[in-house]
């Protein structure tokens, strides 16, 4: 059934609860179905069919939703993109996804050429004026959204997902990980366009009854601070470097509602567990999930939490742990982790050669490394792509991130092989210190120290360089190519 369509059916049994709250404005949902059927006569009327690409370059709001389950509505595919991406890149994805029409918002409308361009706040009041048009009947395998990679190794290639797939999103993790329920007021720090939040803040809240705040800007931690306060947010939905800010920036008492919080994005160490689950009051739920498998695919809930590890596979989803050669390893053995289940990507979009070494008989190659626990959870090691090589040595910079982190006059670190003058590659850690850190110079030498206390020899950084701030993309995750590369 078409999602749209399907979301309408659920949402007669919470019509007139709370869907979006935006600034002042409380959507419905019954508001918010009305207005997508409304909006997909006007997208129609501007020659939007099924099979058509529609690219949403809007920020988070209800002219994002709307456009979104209109163009559902129409059998035809979102192509979701950040509004803030380089006139550039939004051009390469308008390209590559081979996009006829766009909904942008007012800063970036006017970018779009060669395209049937409307402006988010121009559909919505349209809709208002218009008549309610149908769904369109398509099968659960028909294209719904295109979502490009965050580019963290290199360019962005679109997964393609199915209608299917978001009610598999909430069937397997929000509903019995975290138990949503129409009570529950969400906020996500990661935006609709990424797959972590298009989840947390678009399909949980719709399929669940509950309710999702939506702010344009990217919320900084005054910002969320307050909007949690406001809004009696349960469930905040972050990045470890998030939520890192918020224990830095704010005061507990603004989250005295949550009832849980959720970490991903990052590998989530022990002791930043330990130390957000203290300033939040509410355990910190660590997953793993991706662009390519939708949401995630394996995670901790409300009733099974272990914490230093990212949980149990979802329900629907196999994981397997494999060597380089293909073969399962036993429990405890590092390796390659693979996944398998309903929402896996078709397909990276125009890419056949890229589709056929990321799914391989019916698996997704994660380029994730973990280990497999006796007890059935994963513990995540880092990306394939994360490694390092040191003297003809493998190895992985979140070990040593984990030791250097520990330091108490230590926000954030990243490790990295530089290549210095001699063209030699060296181990350099770039640290954004604590305000309360000691001077640069006192806090290297304190830092190698440490690392030749605690690491093999081989795996002390070199040098230690004090930074601002690490190189990330907008979903938060850290950029280790350009931290390879030792200049941003």
């Amino acid at each position: 059934m078409n999602v749209s369509a399907d979301l309408e059916a659920r949402a007669r049994r919470w019509w007139s609860r709370p869907a979006f709250l935006e600034g002042d404005h409380v959507w419905t949902h019954g508001e918010v179905h009305d207005l997508a059927a409304r909006a997909a006569t006007v997208l129609a009327g501007r020659g939007v069919a099924a099979g058509t690409r529609v690219l949403l370059a809007l920020p988070d709001g209800i002219a994002w939703a709307v456009a979104f389950l209109a163009t559902a509505r129409l059998g035809a595919t979102a192509v979701l993109t950040n509004p803030a991406l380089p006139k550039g890149d939004h051009e390469f994805i308008v390209a590559d996804a081979r996009v006829t029409h766009v909904v942008a918002g007012e800063e970036t409308a006017e970018r779009f050429t060669g395209v049937t361009v409307l402006r988010g706040a121009e559909l919505v009041d349209a809709a208002r004026r218009d008549s309610p048009g149908p769904a369109l009947d398509v099968s659960g395998d028909t294209p719904l959204y295109v979502q490009y990679t965050s580019g963290t190794t290199g360019r962005p290639k679109g997964a393609v997902h199915r209608h299917s797939d978001p009610s598999f999103y909430h069937a397997a993790f929000g509903e019995p990980r975290l138990g949503l329920r129409p009570e529950d007021v969400t906020l996500s720090i990661s935006k609709l366009f990424f797959a972590y939040g298009f989840g947390n803040a678009f399909v949980f809240p719709l399929f669940s009854g509950g309710s999702a705040v939506l702010t344009p800007e990217r919320p900084k931690p005054a910002l969320v601070a307050e909007l949690v306060e406001r809004h009696g947010v349960s469930v905040l939905y972050g990045v470890p470097s998030a939520y890192g800010n918020l224990a830095a920036e704010t005061d507990p008492s603004a989250f005295a509602s949550l009832r849980a919080a959720v970490s991903a994005g990052e590998k989530l160490t022990l002791p930043f567990h330990e130390r957000f689950t203290g300033f939040l009051g509410v355990p910190v739920l660590d997953q793993l999930g991706s662009t390519e498998a939708g949401h995630a695919m394996c995670a901790n809930g409300i009733d099974s939490d272990t914490p230093g590890t990212i949980g149990r596979p979802v329900r629907g989803f196999e994981l397997q742990v494999r060597d380089k050669a293909g073969n399962r390893v036993r429990d405890g053995e590092e390796g390659e982790l693979w996944a398998r289940g309903p929402s896996v990507m078709a397909e990276y979009l125009n890419r056949p050669e890229e589709t056929a070494k990321t799914l391989v008989d019916g698996w997704l190659a994660t380029r994730d490394r973990a280990v497999r626990n006796p007890d059935g959870t994963y513990t995540h090691l880092g990306r394939t792509d994360d490694l390092e090589m040191v003297g003809g040595i493998t190895v992985s910079p979140l070990e040593i991130e984990h030791v250097l982190g520990a330091h108490p006059g230590v926000k954030e670190v990243a490790v990295a092989c530089v290549t210095d003058g001699r063209g030699a590659s060296r181990l350099r850690a770039f640290v954004v210190p604590e305000p309360s850190s000691p001077s640069p110079e006192t806090l290297a030498t304190e830092l190698i120290s440490r690392a030749r206390a605690e690491l093999a020899a081989f795996k002390v950084p070199r040098s230690v360089e004090v930074v601002a701030a690490l190189p990330r993309t907008a979903t938060g995750k850290i950029q280790r190519f350009r931290v390879r590369q030792g200049t941003w």
